[in-house]
């Protein structure tokens, strides 16, 4: 399956999990897709170019599924996050890798989080619960006015809204714990 488009959504800070499957429950989302561990990995030049052109080149591994990602640089705009996004779906993620090596894309930072999916009926947007090693988030993608009832909905204020990636979320996170960045998995010491 693809799909292309345009990508607006915003995350919002826990105190954890089950702080947040509350809020989910008491605003009346249902489950659309049971908790998943995924694996991202995010392939870019060695000069980092993609980066620096606010792009993004992502083979995701969830369940018995592979996604292939490319979303392009977000617009400027301060209180959601909006980019143009293309997904995939592709039967292996391991050739797709080898071919990106191959064209001298490498793996530049891997990140993994358990993900839940959530929906109203008759509503445009998705809610999921993401729980990472530095933390449990909810994520809003769907119109601006959804995510921002949503998010009211749910206990939020836009003062909580935050935009940042997971890498870069990581990144904020080992320099306030003084931790070596490499890799935000799951088994690695993050206190």
């Amino acid at each position: 399956m693809a799909s292309a488009g345009v990508e607006t959504e915003i995350k919002l800070p826990l105190t954890n999990a089950e702080d947040g499957r509350a809020r989910i429950q008491r605003a009346g989302f249902q489950i659309k897709t049971e908790r998943l561990f995924e694996s991202n990995t995010l392939y870019d030049t060695a000069d980092l170019s993609l980066r620096a052109k606010g792009t993004l080149l992502r083979i995701r591994e969830v369940g018995d599924r592979w996604v292939l990602t490319f979303k392009g640089a977000p617009e400027t705009e301060i209180k959601y996050k909006t980019r143009p996004e293309i997904e995939l779906d592709v039967s292996d993620g391991l050739p797709l890798a080898r071919i990106f090596l191959s064209l001298g894309y490498i793996p530049v930072f891997q990140y993994q989080k358990y993900r839940t999916e959530y929906y109203r009926e008759g509503e445009p947007g998705i809610l999921t619960l993401d729980e990472t090693p530095i933390g449990s988030f909810l994520e809003l993608e769907g119109p601006t006015r959804w995510i921002d009832r949503t998010a009211l909905l749910l206990g939020f204020s836009e003062s909580s809204y935050i935009t940042e990636s997971y890498g870069r979320l990581y990144a904020d996170y080992c320099q306030r714990n003084n931790i070596s960045a490499a890799n935000m998995v799951f088994g690695q010491a993050y206190s």
